[in-house]
This record gives structure tokens, C-alpha cells and sequence, in this order.
């Protein structure tokens, strides 16, 4: 069954366009279930019924994962056997009326203004490295693009001119302007910079690691973890932090919710509207613990 994994695979990236990251979560998943299913219950991945699923499910309980994670699991498994079912291997799906309790939904970490500030201050402009990371950290804030969005910038993407960025890591290609600091940390790194952390000239990616290839996840997310400590920030950051706090501020400070979906490149805007929502608690938490009636 190795040919249908990988078929579908293909189809997710080709046909379906999934980002990288999503087509490397949902062929984690499959592949660990089939290798479970074969080894414990001696079944393919096509042959198996909703009692395997349900039993895979419940594996994984026991390992001590999450409720995230299983709901991952099981809508990684959901798709795959409806691709399968709709290239006629099976003609109906074994994954049905098979459900996972979730976990309180927590809400996602929101940098203060001056946690922001302390957190861009961190980099020391002094040498390469130093001005890569001001840029990389004033355009995330700047433009609260998602942290593959960002190492995938190529040079072409940067208008220094017009004070914008191009990403295009959704469906929808969408610009984005950067702030004044944002852009003058950004104009300095490719103008005066990053042409000597290169290690072959012809390299397109904007931001490149010490080696002088383009910047990873994992390198981007060590790095900001680092900013983190010296700015001595006692919350967890992620990549995604920044996005978030970029969304929020944006909505304080008055922006309708429409142009904040637009920048986040939210293809529904009920993603977008969870950001009201916070604010609408955080307001509610203010008025129940000052207001002399509450």
C-alpha cells in the first residue's frame, strides 16, 4: 500500500497545493498509523475497519497524547480514506461516527506593546547575524506573515521602494507594507549585508542561516527562543506569537476586521474573528476586576 500513500502524497501536493508543512503532518500520520496497523494488527492500510481506527485512537491515549494531536490524527486519517475512496480502491470510508473529546481550546500567547519593544531591541547590530535577525524579527511583527512565509521570501518579493513585501504562501498572493523600522531593517540587511552571508551568489531566499543557505524553520524558531531569554520575556513564544500579537494590535489600535483578514491572508474570516474574541475577554476581564459594581 506504500504506491497509494505515496499517490496520495501527490495529490495533496500537486493537486490540492497543501502547504509543505501540512502535507508533512497528514503523511506523518498516515504512515505511522500503517506501520501500527501492520505491525499490531497484521492489516493493511486499505483492509482496515473503524474498530482498527478506533483501537489506533486509543493507542495513542495510552501513549499520553493530546486531544489535539488524536483529533489531528483522526482528520489526517479522514481525508486520506476519502481520497482512497474517490480513486475507487474502497467504496466506503472505515472512518465514520468515530469522535474525540477536545481539550479546552486555550488561547493563543498575545505579546504585550512593550514585550514587543523589549523583544525587537535584543538583536546587536554589530555584525551579520545581528542585522539578519533585527530584519527577520521587524518584518514578522511588521507583517504578521507565518514563519513559512517567511523563510520562503525570495529577493523578488521585496519592493524596498514601495515599502512592501509580496508573500505568497497562500493560495492568494497578497502585499504587505512594513512599517518605517520595519523597513529600514530590512533595506540595510539587503543592501548591505546579505550579499556576504551568501554562500553561492545565484541563492534567491531573502534570509539566509550562517552558512549562507536559506534560513529554517527550526533555525528561525531557536533564534527567537534566544531573543526571548535575553529580553528576559516570561511567556512561551512561538514564530505563530508574533502573528498573533501583529493581528491583535492591529484590531486594538483600530483596524476593521476585513483588512485584518486580508493581511493574514485568512481565507475564511472566522479565523480572523477569534482575535475580536480575545479582545472582547480581555475587555471583560478589565471591567470584572476594576469596576467598583462588578
Amino acid at each position: 500500500m506504500l504506491d497509494l500513500i505515496a499517490a496520495y502524497e501527490n495529490y495533496l501536493t500537486k493537486v490540492k497545493q497543501a502547504s509543505s508543512n501540512t502535507v508533512s503532518s497528514y503523511m506523518r500520520d498516515i504512515r505511522q498509523f500503517s506501520d501500527w496497523l501492520r505491525n499490531t494488527e497484521g492489516v493493511d492500510v486499505v483492509d482496515a475497519s473503524q474498530r482498527n481506527i478506533s483501537d489506533y485512537l486509543e493507542h495513542l491515549d495510552t501513549e499520553g497524547r493530546s486531544a489535539a494531536t488524536k483529533s489531528r490524527n483522526l482528520a489526517s486519517l479522514k481525508n486520506f480514506y476519502a481520497y482512497v475512496v474517490s480513486t475507487g480502491f474502497l467504496e466506503q470510508t472505515p472512518v465514520t461516527s468515530i469522535k474525540i473529546e477536545r481539550g479546552e481550546k486555550k488561547m493563543p500567547q498575545i505579546l504585550t506593546g512593550r514585550e514587543i519593544e523589549l523583544l525587537l531591541a535584543q538583536p546587536v547590530c554589530v555584525d551579520p547575524k545581528g542585522f539578519r535577525d533585527k530584519a527577520m524579527l521587524e518584518v514578522m511583527y511588521a507583517t504578521g506573515i507565518r514563519v513559512t512565509e517567511l523563510i520562503d521570501l525570495n529577493m523578488e518579493d521585496v519592493n524596498l521602494e514601495q515599502g512592501i513585501i509580496k508573500c505568497s504562501g497562500s493560495r492568494k498572493s497578497r502585499a504587505i507594507p512594513l512599517y518605517p523600522a520595519a523597513l529600514r531593517a530590512l533595506t540595510v540587511y539587503v543592501r548591505d549585508v546579505r550579499a556576504g552571508m551568501l554562500a553561492d551568489p545565484r541563492e534567491q531566499a531573502l534570509f539566509v542561516n550562517v552558512n549562507g543557505v536559506r534560513m529554517s524553520r527550526q533555525g528561525f524558531w531557536k533564534i527567537l527562543k534566544h531573543y526571548q531569554d535575553t529580553a528576559h520575556i516570561d511567556k512561551e513564544i512561538t514564530p505563530h506569537t508574533l502573528r498573533h500579537s501583529f493581528a491583535v494590535h492591529l484590531l486594538e489600535n483600530g483596524a476593521d476586521i476585513g483588512s485584518v483578514q486580508e493581511l493574514m491572508g485568512h481565507s475564511d474570516i472566522s479565523s480572523t474573528q477569534m482575535y475580536t474574541h480575545m479582545i472582547n475577554q480581555k475587555l471583560k476581564n478589565v471591567y470584572e476586576k476594576c469596576h467598583p459594581k462588578a
